[in-house]
């Protein structure tokens, strides 16, 4: 009778196991269940939110491409005006000097002449005033001539680019192709200061016994000036300031160049800029005749 109760008793015990075991591997699936059923009624209720929002999304998009289609076309009717109006001067500047004969200097006014003889087609471009601020700083103006390329020219910008030389040196920081401009910062410096040099280069010369007097001519000195500071002539310089006076501008460059005063360099317009250069395009050079 014992061993009947004993094997009875282990009977139990393993139904209360496996009973058990049961428990635990139903609990486990139900909880897997009821998060899997969690997550479909989350993915419920926040797919008609995304909905609703893709369609702002998508009118964001088309809102960007459309923005990027205006100034593409702002940027050809632009490009299009210049050529327009360089063709209509009946003369067009190579080199042009910009002459700033003011105390207060604003590099953004400055750029944006040099940015508007670049996108007219000239090539050279001098600035210039008799303090040399723009001399000392011309990383900066560099800096704001490639700001205001990218504002003025927009998406065009890339066809143009800017080499700034400075004290006979090239820096070429910024690229920013087809339509190269060389611009020349300048200061007293390079004018009657490079004529005295030139003198005293010739002066010993002679004293060396490496020239004779008779060498030393005016087209001597001109062939000098013009290898030491690699600098054409401008045709064409615009002076800015109530000033009437060059202040040293290249005095040796300027026999033939035409001067055209503006009031101020502070709020310039392109307007005034292209009737700066219609007025040097109808002017009539005799250049001594």
């Amino acid at each position: 009778m014992a061993l009947l109760y004993g094997m009875l008793w282990r009977i139990l015990l393993v139904l209360v196991h496996v009973n058990r075991a049961l428990l635990s591997w139903l609990r486990v699936r139900l909880q897997g269940w009821k998060s899997r059923l969690w997550e479909r009624a989350v993915a419920a209720l926040l797919l008609p939110v995304a909905l609703i929002g893709f369609p702002d999304h998508q009118k964001k998009l088309n809102h960007n491409h459309d923005v990027n289609r205006v100034n593409g076309n702002r940027s050809d009717s632009r490009r299009a005006k210049w050529l327009s109006d360089s063709k209509c001067v009946e003369k067009l500047p190579v080199h042009i000097g910009l002459l700033v004969a003011e105390e207060e200097l604003r590099y953004t006014d400055v750029a944006n002449l040099v940015v508007w003889c670049m996108a007219v087609g000239i090539s050279y471009v001098s600035v210039y005033d008799h303090h040399g601020v723009f001399r000392k700083n011309d990383s900066r103006l560099l800096e704001e001539i490639v700001r205001q390329q990218q504002d003025i020219l927009g998406v065009d910008g890339s066809t143009y680019s800017v080499e700034l030389m400075s004290n006979g040196s090239e820096k070429h920081p910024h690229n920013v192709v087809s339509c190269r401009s060389t611009v020349k910062v300048l200061s007293p410096e390079d004018g009657k200061q490079s004529i005295v040099q030139v003198a005293q280069q010739l002066c010993r010369s002679v004293e060396n016994k490496e020239k004779s007097s008779k060498d030393i001519s005016v087209s001597m000195l001109d062939l000098l000036l013009r290898e030491s500071k690699n600098i054409s002539d401008p045709e064409l310089v615009l002076k800015f300031g109530p000033v009437n006076s060059t202040l040293g501008f290249l005095p040796w460059h300027i026999r033939l160049t035409e001067f055209i005063s503006l009031p101020t360099h502070r709020d310039v317009s392109y307007q005034d800029f292209l009737g700066a250069l219609q007025r040097y395009g109808a002017c009539q050079q005799r250049l001594g005749q």
